[in-house]
């Protein structure tokens, strides 16, 4: 319908570019919007620590400006804890749900410690050869990196005060702030939405029995490992991406909304 839309979330610490090599492949059958989430990107970065829930709170707001009644709703990373936790908390508003290695279920301190360390230090010490080395650690081959991306991103991390936004954004790394945050079984398990889980085989977040754990939680839910892939899939496979994520959404496109969880399926 005309008031529904593919929106795509990016992950911490990134910005809508991840998906520009989605956009035009979807663009040809959906209204398509990739966003900078709240103190990502060139979006405004309040003096707050972002929790989900204010994503949450940016991403509804968004949908009520851009006229989106229901969205077909793709997180990757932090944008699918973030798109999952939307589709818990406004059913109503979600036409179809992809968590693409998405992050809110897996807490390792580890991970969590390495995605502190590599994202600040991007952005102190900013600097092509930084910030090359962040964008590396999310694809299985170094070289899909394009110097078009490090440029962006470099201008993107030397905007003024962007060091205190990232303090932001990286509060979720912190375990207590996480712990008031986190997806669990039980959370998953009141979501209506079709949902399509896409993992891979070298996400360096979080290993495949994670993306098992998400589809057992979620009713109906399908999964799939993308082969020589780390956590940016639809980046680094983009036309195997494009194929069966568009394949996903029009099974669901103008569909009806489904009963809320112990009303007819």
């Amino acid at each position: 319908g005309a008031d529904e839309a593919v929106i795509f979330v990016h992950g911490t610490g990134g910005h809508l570019e991840a998906f520009t090599r989605n956009l035009l492949a979807h663009a040809g059958a959906f209204r398509t919007i990739a966003l900078d989430m709240i103190g990502h990107g060139f979006t405004e970065k309040p003096d707050h620590d972002y929790e989900i829930r204010h994503y949450v709170q940016h991403l509804l707001d968004f949908c009520d400006a851009a006229g989106v009644k229901r969205a077909h709703l793709h997180g990757e990373s932090l944008g699918g804890w973030i798109v999952a936790q939307f589709a818990i908390d406004h059913p109503e508003r979600v036409a179809s749900l992809t968590l693409n290695t998405a992050g809110g279920l897996n807490t390792d301190p580890a991970v969590m410690q390495r995605v502190y360390n590599v994202t600040m230090k991007a952005v102190a010490e900013a600097s092509p050869e930084m910030v090359r080395a962040r964008l590396e650690w999310l694809m299985h081959d170094k070289s899909r990196v394009t110097d078009d991306l490090v440029e962006l991103r470099l201008a993107i991390y030397t905007q003024p005060g962007f060091l205190r936004a990232m303090e932001h954004i990286l509060c979720l790394q912190n375990m207590d702030i996480r712990m008031r945050n986190v997806l669990t079984d039980e959370s998953l398990s009141r979501i209506t939405a079709p949902t399509l889980i896409i993992w891979t085989d070298h996400d360096p977040t979080a290993p495949v029995a994670t993306g098992e754990r998400f589809q057992r939680a979620i009713a109906g839910s399908r999964l799939v490992i993308m082969d020589d892939c780390a956590h940016w899939p639809q980046w680094e496979k983009s036309d195997e991406f494009n194929a069966l994520h568009l394949d996903f959404l029009a099974q669901h496109a103008g569909a009806a909304p489904r009963r809320a969880a112990g009303g007819a399926r």
